[in-house]
């Protein structure tokens, strides 16, 4: 860029066709003589939030200015380990103590803020929903033209083992008996109970969870595989706090999300060796107790460090795929050999009454119940959206580090319709056979179920033919739920406690141990101060201040949407005549037009067509750019977003540089060709990619004018933008309105 001011040229404005060209601009752009350019004060104060796409462009660079290469993040892990520890001391040391505190802690929550879980839940379900249903849903977690790494069945498995834990099967059989015996209004044991005792479940279990992790899993996966930023909360919040988040508030926030996670976590490890044990004391005999829960969480944590280790591709999805295969045999079993008619049913009747009823029981409050109603709230769906908000950060990483080349609108509705729908079919088959017993006068079982959740689970599998073995297939299918939870889980907390430019990487595999470790000791504590219920009240404390993360987030995410729609619709403003797959179309003769129909050039014909004519081109364009004094990249061999090409990059200060890069992309060759060629069936393309992928043209056959020309046409494309996003950005109480720079004192 010129280091001086430049006056506006009233020629070449009154001569330009360009509307863009001929807008008045905002007092904080300024117009220099070449193309239109444009240009914005940098700001007084560096920390500032980015008030436009443009800046937001800097996110990359000051997100990773201090940590070039991966490093511990010292800060966020000492004062979450410490955290972490003294809790888990103060819980073993006094549980008595530790659960009546928690339990008053608790009670004061549900009473005060039952409403602001609540209202949290509601509005999150209805922002990603939102998204997944406006324009921007077709946005692609990764430049435009990158592609999904796992198939749509692995996928759905990851998505489906890292978001379900063991306490599924532990509050499939409760839930469903507790609301029928002990409804949270009207009489218990009645025709209404009976109704919604499954479905009260379903709806914990429900979209609710799922749209938590979606909120967060987009949000960090679009900044890390679209602008190439951390992995992390750090990167979803950039936009709304800017470089401030390299410094102790996003040490502060990463913390916060980062103890939330394990309390998370640590509650389903909790409530996982709780069930597990008394599947491995009935199978191989064992006294149960809380020796042997200690003892299967020593042992759970040597299985995570095995398989966390061995990385995403190996342990977790190799767990992943298992794990669902194990759960659908065993839901198969139930189904047959249980009272099919019935379950199928209620299944049916289940879903239908979960969707109708949805939207009253998202702002049900029971506030006319008085104390009743509050403490039914606090033990169940504020204990529940407390535990997915826990959860959310760490499902949502892991989300995001298998969804890379998804779609925002394909992530999201995966992930609010695939899972739930998992989920709906094993809370109403474990639910509805437990209530086909009780309706039946068994009486103690339904009494076990409520006073030992654990025990009543495997009470109903014994009432099953060949108990043993689907006890068996029932205790594995609950150990790799747990597994796959806490080894994900310990790969996440590394992430959040170390700073990981690279979002393909994890943290070190010795910090993954030590959380394993620490999550385990944790998990121990709460066993010690009370069980179930203790890690309840734990989880209920400490997602408190994870849900100011989710309002962060959606709107730091609500604010980046804005400025993708900003861009499509100021390069539509720019040009109108938009090839189909979205890039501009090069004007070209008739000739030219029929070459391209009829020719499928090999590699070797488009690496001569490149030396010859496209690199002399860009080298004639980048000339004259730093003779208007400009500062310029031209590279022949640069490598963005993983597109391997020829580079034209054009700094604009403060505002987003424009980009230029050609790569050669191999297609196939038309069937219905009448010249394919005998040799192969693929030819190859010069394709023109921008910060955001593939315009999706082909330059093969252009002359060098005509490469000169496209350039400049894209480069007018992005003028158009950056006033387009300036007009239309709003500022907000953390982004405040930008102000023109004082002129420099003479």
């Amino acid at each position: 860029m010129p280091t001086e001011p430049r006056e506006p040229d009233s020629s070449a404005a009154a001569d330009s066709p360009d509307p863009a060209a001929q807008a008045p601009l905002p007092r904080h752009i300024e117009r220099s003589r070449f193309g239109g350019t444009e240009r914005r004060h940098t700001r007084a104060d560096e920390d500032e939030a980015p008030a436009t796409r443009s800046e937001l462009s800097r996110g990359s660079q000051e997100l990773r200015a201090q940590q070039p290469t991966a490093r511990i993040s010292w800060s966020v892990l000492l004062v979450a380990s410490v955290i972490i520890l003294a809790f888990s001391l103060w819980a073993i040391a006094t549980p008595s103590l530790a659960r009546a505190s928690m339990k008053q802690a608790v009670d004061w929550i549900a009473t005060n803020l039952g409403w602001f879980y609540v209202l949290t839940m509601t509005l999150v379900i209805g922002f990603v929903v939102w998204v997944a249903l406006s324009k921007e849903g077709n946005v692609r977690l990764g430049p435009d033209q990158s592609r999904p790494q796992y198939g749509l069945a692995t996928w759905v498995a990851m998505l489906f083992a890292a978001g379900v834990g063991i306490d599924l099967l532990f509050f499939s059989v409760t839930g469903p008996i507790v609301q029928y015996l002990h409804p949270p209004s009207g009489t218990g044991a009645s025709a209404a109970a009976l109704q919604d005792a499954v479905v009260w479940t379903m709806f914990h279990y429900g979209i609710a969870g799922w749209s938590v992790y979606a909120l967060l899993g987009m949000a960090m996966g679009y900044f890390a595989y679209r602008w190439g930023m951390p992995l992390s909360i750090r990167a979803a919040l950039y936009p709304l706090l800017g470089r401030r988040m390299r410094g102790p508030v996003g040490d502060g926030i990463s913390t916060i999300a980062l103890v939330g996670t394990v309390f998370g976590v640590a509650t389903s490890m909790g409530i996982g060796v709780v069930l597990l044990s008394v599947g491995f004391a009935r199978l191989f005999g064992l006294p149960d107790g809380l020796a042997l829960q200690i003892a299967l969480v020593a042992g759970a944590v040597l299985i995570t460090v095995a398989a966390t280790t061995s990385g995403v591709d190996k342990g977790i999805r190799l767990i992943s795929e298992l794990n669902l295969w194990s759960a659908v045999a065993m839901m198969l079993y139930i189904l047959v050999a249980g009272e099919t008619a019935f379950l199928l049913n209620a299944l049916v009747e289940n879903v239908g009454r979960f969707l109708v009823t949805l939207p009253s029981r998202m702002f049900q409050t029971f506030a006319y119940q008085g104390g009743d109603g509050a403490e039914w709230m606090g033990s169940w769906t504020l204990f529940f959206w407390a535990f997915w908000l826990a959860w959310g950060p760490f499902v949502g990483v892991f989300l995001a580090r298998i969804s890379r080349g998804r779609t925002l609108r394909e992530f999201v509705i995966a992930a609010i319709t695939v899972p739930v729908l998992c989920d709906f079919i094993i809370v109403s088959l474990f639910g509805n056979s437990a209530l086909f017993q009780v309706l039946q006068g068994n009486t103690e079982f339904a009494q076990l179920a409520i006073d030992s959740p654990e025990r009543g689970w495997y009470a109903l599998l014994e009432l099953f033919p060949g108990a043993t073995f689907l006890i068996g297939l029932a205790t594995l299918s609950g150990l790799l739920f747990y597994i796959t939870s806490a080894n994900s889980g310990a790969m996440v907390m590394s992430n959040f406690s170390a700073h990981i430019p690279d979002p393909a990487q994890d943290g070190p595999k010795w910090l993954r141990i030590f959380w394993a470790i620490l999550t385990a000791v944790l998990t121990v504590a709460m066993l010690l101060a009370g069980g179930v219920v203790t890690m309840e009240y734990a989880t209920l404390i400490f997602a408190l201040p994870v849900t100011a993360i989710a309002y962060l987030v959606m709107a730091s995410f609500h604010k980046v949407l804005r400025m993708e729609r900003a861009e499509r619709e100021g390069q539509v403003l720019r040009r109108a005549s938009i090839a189909p797959s979205g890039g501009h179309l090069p004007e070209r003769s008739w000739k030219q037009r029929m070459e391209q129909l009829v020719t499928f050039p090999s590699r070797r014909e488009v690496t001569q067509f490149l030396q010859r004519t496209v690199r002399p081109a860009l080298d004639d364009v980048a000339a004259e750019f730093r003779r208007q004094g400009y500062e310029v990249e031209r590279s022949d061999d640069a490598s963005v977003n993983g597109v391997q090409g020829p580079l034209l990059r054009v700094s604009m200060e403060a505002l987003r540089a424009f980009l230029y890069q050609v790569a050669i992309v191999e297609a196939p060759v038309p069937t219905f060709s009448g010249r394919m060629s005998r040799d192969t069936d693929v030819y190859c393309r010069l394709e023109v990619f921008t910060q955001t992928g593939s315009g999706g043209y082909d330059l093969m056959g252009l002359t060098r004018q005509q490469v000169i020309d496209d350039v400049l046409e894209r480069y007018e494309a992005h003028l158009a933008f950056l006033t387009f996003s300036t007009q239309t950005d709003t500022a907000s109480v953390l982004t405040p309105p930008l102000q023109p720079r004082p002129p420099a004192q003479e």
